[in-house]
């Protein structure tokens, strides 16, 4: 292949030097407005379609309630968390849950192989919370810079308009974090047999924020109490074959029936802070933290227990976004939530329209009812007209109107300090450790299933392709690597010969400390001498 290639640029013809990371404070610390890159990139992305969702197209939902314990595990949930819907015993929080697959569009069928959306909106007294999650614990990648790129290669082919197995594997084989991810996806774990016996995670990490400001970072989990089951390729084609909506109906039938499918409310914590102690970052949504060291803490119940009058009005306008949060409950570092955050509210006011937050399926309860200076926009259809004085549409004003919320006795206030870049990730030996540990911890089917699912599609894949990814499943497990290899007839040996990826860590390494995706060493952490910015340090530090 020549390396003779063009130059990505963005739109306005701006080189693009960077594609990877976006610009953070610090390797963990937050990113920023100014990333425009990202943001031209991903406001883009999330308008690529009209008007189905690029993502998540095909999916049904329901509604339901939820009922807090009042305790996180053995502790009073104030301990750890403010937020009113965690904490109050015995109040029913109205939900709207839609269950969905990723990449197939609305009417693809429901036994495809793919991450399952599980996304639920909490009408809390406090105004909504959205959780908005899939059936598995982990991601593919960890910068939600990458989200486009790895939609695109997911989607079918410009070309062929066909789903290429050689796409998917060249994405991976470029990134190894993903590795976790496809080792879920591509077992039986990735072919749920239903929506009612399926997991949900939020995937992000988040703060919980309790009276005190303290805060701890937090993993939200939903466990169903009908219990998991999933489907091999087999069993999936077979399904197929006779219906493409089964998970769909097996959900309404179950719901007209009075069986209410039933999901315990979980989560995982762990003191805010960075963590060395770990093998890899908690911020980092291609891990998951092991349940060994960071239990599942019960927090509540989910039932669902209603279906919805009508599909479009509800379900398919149905809109969630993970900045979605309410008093006690806040955002981590974690890039992907910080990039979804932007995304997923910009993409619905594009497919739904800006004012999508009025319709009933997506406005809030009537004791938090939306009060707000924002006016007009396509399909405006609420007076938004909350003040004493309709005359006063802005904020503040001595004649009336609207005024803000009295401020917490003590908040939360996270302290940020650290040099302006875009970072590598240094916690990188775990991209293959929870791989292969999650390939040791299947059953033999399990197994079977997953090897033939990732060899079969390798015997598809060019052999720059079929080289690397078993290269990569190697270092993940030499047993997980070698079956591949034979299923897609692909010389072992000729694979483990591959060097590492440029410019990044061989398998099970980490990088010395924070880097920028130039390569260059981070000069000193937190606290240290800022490196020279201004042309004068510069010549002063010659």
């Amino acid at each position: 292949m020549s390396e003779q290639r063009p130059t990505l640029t963005n739109r306005q013809g701006h080189p693009i030097r960077d594609n990877q990371s976006l610009r953070s404070v610090g390797e963990r610390g937050p990113a920023t407005l100014e990333n425009y890159q990202f943001i031209e990139k991903i406001t883009h992305f999330d308008r690529e379609r009209i008007p189905e969702r690029v993502v998540h197209a095909r999916g049904t939902g329901a509604h339901g309630y939820f009922e807090a314990y009042g305790k996180i595990g053995d502790e009073p949930a104030s301990k750890y968390t403010r937020a009113k819907v965690l904490n109050e015993v015995g109040v029913q929080t109205p939900m709207f849950v839609r269950f969905s697959t990723v990449i197939g569009a609305k009417e693809s069928p429901e036994t495809a192989r793919d991450p399952r959306g599980f996304a639920v909106k909490f009408k809390t007294v406090e105004g909504n919370w959205d959780l908005v999650g899939n059936n598995l614990k982990v991601f593919f990648i960890r910068d939600a810079i990458k989200f486009p790129d790895m939609i695109h290669a997911f989607k079918p082919d410009p070309v062929t308009n066909q789903q290429e197995p050689w796409r998917f594997y060249d994405f991976i084989a470029n990134h190894p974090e993903s590795l976790h991810m496809v080792t879920w996806v591509k077992s039986p774990w990735g072919i749920p047999a239903n929506y009612r016996e399926m997991e949900g995670s939020g995937v992000n990490t988040y703060k919980l924020v309790n009276d005190l400001g303290l805060a701890h970072l937090v993993k939200f989990h939903w466990q169903p109490k009908q219990g998991v089951r999933n489907l091999s390729s087999q069993q999936a084609a077979e399904i197929q074959g006779q219906d493409t909506s089964h998970a769909t109906r097996d959900l309404y039938d179950a719901i007209e029936r009075g069986d209410y499918p039933e999901w315990e409310f979980c989560v995982q914590i762990m003191a805010d802070g960075e963590h060395p102690e770990l093998d890899f970052d908690p911020l980092d949504d291609t891990k998951r933290w092991p349940e060994d060291q960071f239990p599942l803490l019960p927090v509540g119940r989910m039932v669902l227990n209603k279906n919805p009058d009508n599909v479009f009005a509800e379900t398919e306008q149905s809109a969630f976004g993970t900045g979605v949060l309410v008093d006690g409950i806040d955002f981590s570092d974690d890039k992907m939530l910080q990039g979804r955050t932007l995304s997923y509210s910009d993409t619905q006011r594009y497919r739904v329209g800006p004012n999508y937050l009025q319709l009933p399926i997506n406005a809030p309860q009537e004791k938090a009812r939306a009060r707000t200076n924002q006016r007009d926009g396509q399909m405006a259809y609420v007076d938004d007209n909350g003040g004493a004085n309709k005359h006063i549409n802005y904020e503040p004003s001595l004649m009336g109107g609207l005024q803000e919320a009295p401020q917490p006795q003590k908040d939360y206030h996270q302290y940020v300090q650290g040099h302006l870049g875009r970072y590598q990730t240094t916690s990188t030996a775990a991209d293959y450790k929870q791989a292969g540990d999650r390939y040791r911890s299947f059953q033999d089917w399990e197994r079977d299933d997953l090897v033939n699912n990732v060899g079969g599609d390798l015997k598809k894949c060019p052999e720059v392709i079929q080289l690397r990814m078993v290269w990569h499943l190697w270092h993940c497990d030499e047993d997980y690597g070698r079956r591949v290899a034979q299923v897609a007839g692909i010389g072992l040996e000729k694979a483990k010969a591959l060097p590492p990826l440029p410019g990044k860590p061989a398998p099970h390494a980490n990088r010395q400390g924070a880097t920028y995706t130039s390569g260059q060493p981070e000069q000193g952490g937190a606290g240290a001498a800022k490196e020279p910015s201004t042309s004068e340090e510069v010549a002063a530090a010659k």
